[in-house]
């Protein structure tokens, strides 16, 4: 498969980190390697990687040996611009039970033995991203012919079908697992990760 024009890639870091299990759970990819794959099929013309992360000051990616890697040109390193977005804490004190149909109260076991008594519960949660990637998509409409998309979240649906109606070719560049069939349907063509995963294999 050889595409044409010039190519965009945005890439959920988040999306990558998790779904690379589904090859193995130790598996690791390099990113280097898995452009220098994606570029047999044509250069792309500029690639993103979006993630959130505890700081996202403005050294972070400097600060960060595998962020500052990320954006180091060939053949030391991938060429990809990096974007990080601070991860939020948003409460965790209940939760659905899927067998009950109800919430439930989440308690941390060390409250009740501990004083004072007041332990919040908080979750990580990934903010930004989305809107991120949405943003580059549609801010570079006119630099770019085909937006190959990095990751498996149905919710840029409606981005997808946009871009595709404007005339813009989507590829993805995915692993076999967590992809919505909704952008899968809507694809041009689908880079299946775990097909090639051997080939850009990350050895420590």
């Amino acid at each position: 498969m050889n595409s044409t024009g010039k190519r965009l890639w945005l890439i959920d870091g988040g999306y990558f980190f998790n779904a690379c299990r589904s090859v193995a759970r130790d598996y690791q990819f390099d990113y280097l390697k898995l452009r220098t794959k994606l570029e047999e099929d044509g250069p792309i013309w500029r690639a993103y990687y979006l993630n959130s992360v505890p700081n996202a000051s403005m050294d972070a990616v400097s600060n960060d040996g595998f962020h500052n890697w990320l954006q180091a040109a060939p053949p030391r390193g991938p060429k990809i611009i990096v974007k990080l977005y601070q991860l939020k804490d948003v409460p965790a004190d209940s939760a659905y039970c899927e067998e009950c149909g109800r919430k439930v109260h989440l308690v941390c076991p060390n409250a009740e033995r501990e004083i004072p008594r007041e332990h919040r519960i908080l979750n990580k949660q990934q903010k930004g991203v989305d809107v991120g990637i949405a943003t580059l998509a549609l801010i570079h409409r006119t630099n770019y012919d085909t937006l190959m998309l990095s990751s498996g979240d149905g919710d840029f649906i409606d981005m997808i079908e946009y871009l595709s109606e404007s005339g813009k070719r989507i590829e993805l560049v995915v692993f076999s697992e967590a992809v919505s069939t909704d952008i899968q349907a809507r694809a041009d063509h689908i880079y299946w990760i775990n097909d090639f995963a051997e080939e850009i294999r990350r050895y420590k």
